[in-house]
C-alpha cells in the first residue's frame, strides 16, 4: 500500500512538473485618451499621409514596432517587419505574435489585422493636400494596437493571436495578400481573421456598433455577438450592395484560408463623408465610442481565443 501511495505521488509530481505554469495578467481597459494618443501621430503631418514606400510610412512602422515591444509582443518573423517590393518600392507590414498559452490550442490562429497605410495626399483644400487619414485606417490600425497591447498584459490566450498592420492596402490589398500568400505556403493554421476599418465614427440611429462585411457568409457575427451579450455587430445593406468583403484586407486571407475571415466597422460611409479626402482629420474622430467598441470587441476577441472547439464556420454555400 504504502508503495502504492508513494507511486502516486511521483506521478502526480511528475505531472505537475511538466504541465505549463500558466500566470495570467490582469484584465485592463483602453482608454480613449491612449487610442487618440496613437491615432494623433498616425494621421499627422509628419507621416505625410502615410503612402507605401515613403519615409511617413516607414515611421508609422517604427511607431508600431516599438509599442509592440514596449507591450511585450514579440515579432512573428525574425524582426516585425515583413517585407517585399512592390515594383522598385520597399514595401512592407508590421506583424507580431502572442503565443497561445495551451499547448495544443496554441498551433491555430487568429489574425488581428488592420491596413496602416493611406494615400499620402489629395485634392488641396485651403492649401492642405496632406490625406492624413484619421479613420481609414489610424484608426483600425491603433485598435490593433490596443488589442494587442491587451492580450499581451492578459496572456490568458490558449490560441495563438497574430497582429497585422497591412501596407499598400490602398494600393489594390497587396500587403495583406504578400502576407496571407506567406502564412498560407508554411501552412499556418488560421481559425478566423478580424480585419478592423474605419472604426473612429458611429452609427446614428442603429441598433449595433459596428457591422461585419460578409456578415450571411459564416456565422461570425452571430457568435461574436452571443461572446459578447449583446447586439455589438449588424448587418449593413450599403456593405452587401457595394461588396465591401472584397474591398478590404480580409479578403486575400479568405482567399488563402477559406476561413472566416471579415471585417469589422463602424463606418459604411453612409456616416462619414471624407473617405479618400485631405478633411479625413483628427477632430472627426470619437475616441470615446472608439474606446467602448475596443473594449466591447475585446472580450469577443479573448472568447474566440478560448473556445475548445472551432464554433466560428462558414456557412454551406446553397
Amino acid at each position: 500500500m504504502k508503495k502504492l501511495l508513494a507511486l502516486i505521488i511521483v506521478v502526480l509530481a511528475f505531472s505537475c512538473k511538466n504541465e505549463p505554469k500558466v500566470e495570467v495578467g490582469p484584465k485592463i481597459t483602453i482608454t480613449s485618451d491612449e487610442l487618440k494618443e496613437a491615432v494623433t501621430y498616425l494621421s499627422s503631418d509628419e507621416l505625410l499621409g502615410r503612402d507605401t514606400g515613403t519615409q511617413g510610412i516607414d515611421d508609422a512602422a517604427t511607431y508600431i514596432e516599438k509599442q509592440f515591444e514596449s507591450y511585450g509582443v514579440k515579432p512573428y518573423f525574425e524582426t516585425f517587419r515583413d517585407n517585399f517590393k512592390l515594383d522598385s518600392l520597399d514595401a512592407f507590414n508590421v506583424v507580431g505574435v502572442i503565443e497561445g498559452v495551451d499547448e495544443t490550442l496554441k498551433n491555430e490562429y487568429i489574425v488581428i489585422g488592420a491596413h496602416y497605410d493611406h494615400i499620402g495626399y489629395g485634392k488641396p483644400v485651403e492649401n492642405d493636400s496632406i490625406a492624413n487619414g484619421a479613420n481609414d485606417n489610424a484608426t483600425g490600425t491603433a485598435g490593433v494596437m490596443a488589442m494587442a497591447k491587451y492580450f499581451a498584459t492578459r496572456k490568458n490566450n490558449k490560441r495563438s493571436i497574430l497582429f497585422a498592420l497591412f501596407t499598400a492596402e490602398e494600393r489594390g490589398l497587396l500587403g495583406s495578400k504578400h502576407l496571407a500568400e506567406r502564412l498560407k505556403s508554411d501552412s499556418l493554421n488560421v481559425y478566423t481573421m478580424v480585419n478592423l476599418e474605419m472604426i473612429g465614427v458611429p452609427f446614428k440611429d442603429r441598433d449595433y456598433q459596428a457591422f461585419l462585411t460578409g456578415y450571411e457568409l459564416s456565422n461570425m457575427a452571430e457568435k461574436m455577438n452571443a461572446y459578447a451579450g449583446s447586439k455589438l455587430i449588424g448587418f449593413s445593406e450599403v456593405s452587401k450592395k457595394y461588396r465591401l468583403f472584397m474591398r478590404s484586407d480580409n479578403y486575400p486571407f479568405y482567399n488563402q484560408f477559406k476561413a472566416p475571415c471579415q471585417t469589422l466597422s463602424s463606418c459604411d460611409l453612409t456616416n462619414f463623408d471624407f473617405y479618400h479626402h485631405v478633411d479625413d482629420e483628427i477632430e472627426l474622430m470619437d475616441f470615446n465610442f472608439m474606446a467602448n467598441l475596443i473594449n466591447s470587441t475585446i472580450p469577443v476577441i479573448e472568447t474566440m481565443s478560448n473556445t475548445p472547439t472551432k464554433e466560428i464556420v462558414m456557412h454551406e454555400a446553397e
